[in-house]
C-alpha cells in the first residue's frame, strides 16, 4: 500500500512533470529482456501474468538509450531523460581531460537528479533494489529511502541502505553473483517490502546473467521467465501498478562453429595507422566480464595522433566487415543524445551478430567458459518491451502512438497516463 501523507500534486524532474502516485507503483528494469524472450516464453505458456499485463493493461515496444548498455539505460530510466542530460553514456569511459579510464561504480558521473530521489525528498516512501551493486549508488543517488543490491544483501545497514537484515526479510542467504537467483532475489525482496511497509515508488533492476548465457528458446531461459512471471503475479496481486521495461535487448555474437564473432578494432587500427595512434574504449566493460568478455556492439575510438583525420579514419572503419556505423563525435551526440565531453572522436556501432573489441590481448575469452558470446550495445539491441499492468487513457494511447516510446518514458506513463 502507498503511504498516506500530504503531498504535492506533481513534481518536476529534469524538465518533465510526474503526478504523485495514487497507488503503489513498481517499475521493473528487466535487464537484457529482448522481446524474443517474451515471445519464446509465451509460446510455452510460461508467462501468464505478463500476458495478462499485455492483454488488460498496456503493451508496446520502446527504444532503449544508446549505447544499449546497463548503466546508461538504468540511469536514463530513473532520471526520465537521455544520457545527454544525465551524463552517463557507458559503464566505462575515457576522461578526455586526464586520459584516465574510468569504470562507473558509483554516482560520480551523474549530472541530473533521479525521479526516485525527488519523490523521496518530497516525502514519498521510495525503494530501489538492484541485482548488481555497481548500480546501487547511482540509483540510490541522494535518495532518502531504501536502496540496496542483492549482491550485498548480507551487509546492508540502516545508515548506508535504509534497511538491515535483508536476508532475514527475504528468508534466504545472499545469492550467487553469477546466477539467475540474483534477479529473483531482487523481486522477492521487493515483494516482502510491499508486504511489510508502506511504499509509494519502487524500482527493481534485475541482472542479465540468464540472457547472456542462454538463448530465448533454451529450457533454462524459459524456466527463468516462468520464475520471474510468478513473482510479477505476486506484485500485481498486492494491488500495485506494475511496469516492465528493459535496459537493452540481447543477441548472439558467435560464429557458426561457436567462437565469438569479434572485430578487434584496436588491432586493425594499430596495423593501419601504427601502435599508439588510437585508443579503442569498450564502454560495456564492467566488473561482470564473465557475462560478455567486455565485448559488445558499440565502442568509442579516441584519436591520439594529431595527423589523423577523423573523417578518413571513420571512412576506413566503415569499410570493415561487421561495422554498421562509424560516426563523428558530433554525429553520435546528435543522433543518440549523448554528452559531448564523454564521447570519443568516433563512435562505432556493430552490425547485428558482430561484437567489437579493442585488441585481442585486452579480452580474456576464457571468461566465457566455452559459452557462445551473447551481448548487446548496438542498434540491434535497442528495441525492448514496455508493459504496464493497468490500461492508459485513450487520449494518452493516441499521443503515445505519434512518436516512438523510449524505455525512459516508463515512469511518466505509469504515473501520468493511467485510467482512473
Amino acid at each position: 500500500m502507498a503511504s498516506e501523507i500530504a503531498h504535492p500534486l506533481s513534481l518536476a524532474v529534469n524538465g518533465r512533470d510526474y503526478f504523485w502516485p495514487s497507488q503503489t507503483t513498481v517499475i521493473i528494469c528487466f535487464d537484457g529482456c529482448d522481446p524474443a524472450y517474451l515471445d519464446a516464453a509465451r509460446k510455452r505458456n510460461a508467462i501468464p501474468a505478463i500476458d495478462r499485463m499485455a492483454r488488460d493493461g498496456f503493451a508496446s515496444l520502446a527504444l532503449a538509450a544508446m549505447p544499449t548498455f546497463t548503466n546508461p539505460n538504468n540511469v536514463s530510466i530513473v532520471c526520465g531523460v537521455p544520457p545527454a542530460v544525465h551524463g552517463v553514456s557507458g559503464n566505462f569511459y575515457l576522461d578526455r581531460t586526464t586520459g584516465e579510464e574510468i569504470m562507473m561504480v558509483d554516482a560520480t558521473p551523474m549530472r541530473a537528479p533521479t525521479i526516485l530521489a525527488t519523490f523521496a525528498n518530497a516525502g514519498a516512501k521510495v525503494v530501489a533494489i538492484t541485482a548488481k551493486d555497481k548500480l546501487c549508488k547511482a540509483l540510490g543517488h541522494q535518495l532518502d529511502g531504501v536502496a540496496f543490491s542483492a549482491e550485498k544483501a548480507h551487509s546492508c545497514t540502516i545508515a548506508e541502505n535504509g534497511i538491515e537484515d535483508v536476508t532475514g526479510l527475504v528468508g534466504r542467504e545472499t545469492p550467487e553473483l553469477y546466477s539467475a537467483d540474483l534477479s529473483l532475489f531482487v523481486l522477492d525482496a521487493g515483494i516482502r517490502l510491499l508486504e511489510t511497509q508502506p511504499t509509494d515508488l519502487m524500482y527493481l533492476s534485475l541482472s542479465d546473467y540468464v540472457q547472456h548465457k542462454h538463448a530465448p528458446n533454451a529450457s533454462e531461459a524459459i524456466a527463468f521467465m516462468r520464475e520471474v512471471d510468478q513473482r510479477i503475479e505476486r506484485l500485481m496481486a498486492s494491488g500495485a501498478v506494475v511496469g516492465i521495461v528493459a535496459d537493452h535487448g540481447m543477441n548472439d555474437m558467435a560464429a557458426d562453429h561457436g567462437e565469438p564473432n569479434v572485430l578487434y578494432l584496436g588491432d586493425v587500427l594499430d596495423a593501419k595507422y601504427g601502435p599508439g595512434t588510437t585508443r579503442v574504449i569498450c564502454p560495456i566493460t564492467d566488473p561482470f566480464v564473465r557475462h560478455h568478455g567486455a565485448m559488445g556492439g558499440f565502442v568509442r575510438v579516441h584519436l591520439l595522433a594529431p595527423h589523423l583525420d577523423p573523417d578518413a579514419v571513420a571512412s576506413f572503419i566503415r569499410s570493415l566487415p561487421g561495422v554498421a556505423l562509424a560516426l563523428s563525435r558530433d554525429q553520435a551526440c546528435e543522433r543518440f543524445e549523448l554528452p559531448e565531453d564523454r564521447e570519443g572522436d568516433l563512435a562505432i556501432v556493430a552490425e547485428k551478430g558482430t561484437a567489437i573489441g579493442a585488441r585481442a590481448e585486452d579480452h580474456d575469452l576464457s571468461q566465457l567458459a566455452g559459452e557462445r558470446l551473447r551481448s548487446h550495445g548496438g542498434l540491434a539491441e535497442q528495441e525492448v518491451p514496455f508493459l504496464l499492468s493497468h490500461p492508459i487513457t485513450p487520449q494518452h494511447q493516441a499521443e503515445l502512438g505519434v512518436a516512438p516510446l523510449r524505455n525512459f518514458d516508463i515512469f511518466a506513463v505509469a504515473l501520468n497516463c493511467l485510467r482512473t
